[in-house]
């Protein structure tokens, strides 16, 4: 069995390296994460692979009008590249970009990266004990795989009959097409999440006519708005201790709410009121408020922050259309309520593939085994970070790596230092194969489920993006606080079956 891999990177941008010892498949936050932490650690024999043009995961491939993120700045950001320049409270998308660009650039990740490079088939080769990644742009082995393609890459459109008869522009906001002007156009929104009550109000003063899509309500709470001064920045610049307490007085302050997700009172009963407030203060019409109230509890889906929905969903050109669309007859669109809208232009936010991750139908693992063969039944991971089948390979925003309250940041950095004490550990024992223990991750899965259980992610009355189809379970989030995760989940050798680099291939 080879372990030995290259101990520098492979400088030449063009080309994949032959071999390295970690092969990262996504360049967004999960896979910055991890080789910032690995090259800072001495592990630099790595390459992370881009289908993208560019780094940046979500915020490169989100570019629709009025894109944020709904977690603030300062807590939004590495731990370890905390940013005194952040230009607000919420920052949009494309200062987050750019910030990802320059922490990449300063920690010299350039080198490792490969960008346009699409992975066709990942599998675990038995002789070798190694991941070989195929890929459009060609082949790398490596000892350990990471899996950092985020729960947010993929979108996923709905089956609606006669979408194909539609003359006008119709596409996901995930792939927003700049070359189509909605200036005067009749434009139909589909979805009612967090990317159409940013997009909505970005794009209602452009419009002649908007239609908007809602299946299902959601609660919306009001968003905190602040423009950091010159003088405010120039403080966290020359104090980098308050800037750090800044990050931890936020991370409090959204680990409180936890409690909704736990029905915990009287923090529950609060956010609901404060909801119900915010819509009764800017719906004035009784029957549009009761058609935007939603009948599930608060967090049981994402609970979203904007003060600039509801008046623009009042405006005289815009209707709320309280149904899903259900048919196309050309740029004829008919909802399930059977009402029927004479539309130019189809904008899907109808969210992504999560619970159904594209890679696990690429990945193959010991004895052939695909990935969604082994998730026939739901979508899993012991510790959120290692699949039973699948050694040496780590997930990184996976299964139950989620949170529906807090930074995903928090949750990123944390799984990165478990794989990489669960490789120094194998290292110090001479290297070899880290295999899950399907006994302890049948057991995670279990306490999983029972914990979110007494949550309102089963118990809310809702159905939501964290719920697997497969299985009904809730697969994505984290059903506990982010502390607690950081507290729960870290490496521990007997949670794996260890074979030493000297001992032969299993089976």
């Amino acid at each position: 069995m080879t372990t030995t891999t290259a101990t520098t990177p492979h400088t030449d941008p063009t080309t994949l390296p032959a071999e390295v010892e970690f092969v990262i498949v996504g360049a967004g936050f999960s896979g910055l994460t991890s080789a910032i932490q690995l090259k800072r650690r001495g592990h630099d024999s790595m390459v992370i692979i881009e289908r993208q043009e560019d780094l940046g995961g979500t915020w490169n491939s989100n570019r629709y009008p009025g894109v944020q993120c709904d977690i603030p700045s300062h807590l939004y950001s590495f731990s370890f590249a905390q940013n005194p320049e952040w230009s607000k409270l919420f920052a949009d998308g494309e200062e987050i970009w750019h910030y990802q660009k320059r922490v990449a650039e300063e920690e010299g990740l350039t080198p490792y990266l490969r960008f346009n490079t699409n992975a066709e088939d990942i599998r675990w080769l038995e002789d070798e004990q190694r991941w070989q990644v195929t890929t459009d742009n060609g082949v790398v082995r490596g000892t350990y795989l990471l899996l950092c393609t985020g729960h947010l890459a993929d979108h996923r459109l709905p089956d609606v009959e006669g979408i194909d008869t539609f003359p006008g522009p119709a596409f996901h906001c995930n792939r927003w097409r700049e070359d189509v002007d909605l200036k005067g156009k009749r434009v139909g929104v589909i979805g009612t999440g967090a990317t159409a009550i940013q997009l909505v109000p970005a794009i209602v003063d452009e419009v002649a006519e908007l239609v908007v899509f809602q299946r299902t309500p959601g609660w919306i709470i009001p968003r905190p708005e602040h423009e950091f001064t010159e003088t405010e920045k120039t403080y966290y610049r020359r104090n980098p201790q308050a800037l750090d307490r800044l990050r931890r007085e936020i991370f409090q302050q959204r680990e409180n709410r936890y409690a909704n997700m736990r029905g915990v009172e009287p923090w529950a009963s609060a956010t609901r009121q404060l909801a119900l407030d915010h819509l009764e203060a800017q719906v004035a019409d009784p029957q549009l408020r009761a058609r935007l109230t939603p009948d599930f509890d608060p967090g049981c889906k994402r609970i979203l922050l904007s003060n600039t929905w509801y008046p623009a969903l009042q405006r005289e050109h815009v209707t709320v259309e309280s149904s899903a669309l259900k048919a196309v007859d050309g740029s004829t669109v008919t909802a399930a309520s059977g009402a029927s809208y004479e539309l130019d232009v189809l904008l899907f936010a109808t969210g992504f593939t999560v619970a159904e991750p594209p890679y696990s139908k690429i990945v193959v693992g010991e004895g052939g085994v695909l990935m969604a063969d082994a998730w026939a039944e739901g979508m899993k991971a012991m510790d959120s970070v290692a699949i039973s089948g699948f050694p040496n390979l780590f997930t990184v925003n996976g299964p139950n790596g989620a949170l529906g309250h807090n930074s995903i940041i928090y949750m990123l950095e944390t799984e990165v230092d478990y794989i990489i004490d669960a490789v120094e550990w194998a290292r110090a024992h001479g290297g070899g194969v880290l295999r899950p223990k399907k006994e302890k991750e049948d057991e995670y899965l279990d306490w999983i489920t029972e914990v979110s259980e007494d949550t309102v992610l089963l118990s809310g009355g809702c159905s939501s993006w964290y719920l697997d189809p497969r299985s009904g379970k809730q697969a994505v989030v984290w059903p506990e606080s982010a502390a607690d995760f950081r507290a729960t989940n870290y490496f521990r050798p007997d949670r794996f079956d260890f074979q030493p680099a000297s001992a032969p291939a299993a089976g």
